[in-house]
């Protein structure tokens, strides 16, 4: 594969999976939103999907590497953990901002983004980046065949990711067109990442690990100090479990349907 069909491939494939995870705001649309218990059961259920996220593709994404770079377990916990604390330093951040400009609430207000909006968007962010860099890197192979499962792959498994985007956003009123806008947004950098990564694999490979590991700790974080606070709040202890339980299965059933058609 040439250079330029090289950087076409990544680029085409990386801009289709960002715009796959909007189509996460579509079964969303149809959801009301407007008990509070309904609120507290589609955040448990937004919980359990980015728990799922974070654990059985990210981690175990990067774990699999180890074929190729034994320590890659240990890098991945690593990550874990640095994901986590760098989204405790966020987390401080954002409140400090929003509490200067007097703008959390409970929902999306007319003075702007929540504290909890911003957060999901920032978890889910981070969460892209080394999914752009692992398109990349399949394509770098020099196999097209491999670059587009690979593609297809994480495209596939942006849907439900943009149903747990889209979810807690509906809940606080957010519109269907803007949580899909949302949701394609968190997916920016797959497009960006996976043309530098492809021409520079041999940089970008060895991050994989570090990278999978701390977008899953960001996201894990998010939904034990957030999401599901606020669904214990609002709906309590049985409603909340049965949420998670299933978010997590329904993540899981999801993407194994989407990657059997595909």
């Amino acid at each position: 594969m040439d250079q330029s069909s090289l950087i076409f491939w990544t680029a085409t494939t990386g801009i289709i999976s960002a715009l796959a995870t909007g189509l996460g705001a579509i079964p969303v649309h149809f959801m009301q939103t407007e008990s509070k218990v309904v609120r507290a059961f589609a955040s448990a259920i937004a919980a359990g999907m980015m728990i799922s996220a974070s654990v059985f593709s990210l981690a175990q994404e990067g774990i699999a590497l180890e074929s190729k770079m034994p320590l890659a377990p240990y890098i991945v916990i690593l990550g874990l953990l640095l994901g986590a604390a760098f989204f405790r330093f966020t987390e401080k951040v954002v409140s400090k901002v929003h509490k200067r400009h007097h703008q959390i609430t409970d929902g999306i207000s007319k003075q702007g983004i929540t504290k909890r909006g911003w957060l999901i968007f920032i978890a889910m962010f981070i969460h892209s980046i080394p999914e752009g860099i692992a398109i990349g890197v399949a394509f770098a192979t020099g196999n097209l065949q491999f670059g587009l499962v690979m593609a297809i792959a994480i495209s596939v498994h942006n849907i439900p990711e943009g149903i747990a985007i889209s979810i807690p956003l509906k809940s606080d009123g957010v519109s269907t067109k803007n949580c899909a806008l949302a949701s394609i947004l968190t997916s920016i950098p797959q497009p960006i990442m996976a043309v530098p990564s492809a021409l520079l694999a041999w940089f970008f490979e060895p991050l994989l690990p570090i990278g999978l590991g701390f977008a899953g700790g960001a996201m894990i974080y998010l939904t034990v100090s957030e999401l599901i606070p606020d669904a214990l709040e609002d709906g309590g202890r049985s409603l909340t479990g049965w949420g998670v339980m299933v978010g997590l299965c329904s993540m899981l059933l999801i993407t194994t349907v989407l990657k059997s058609i595909f």
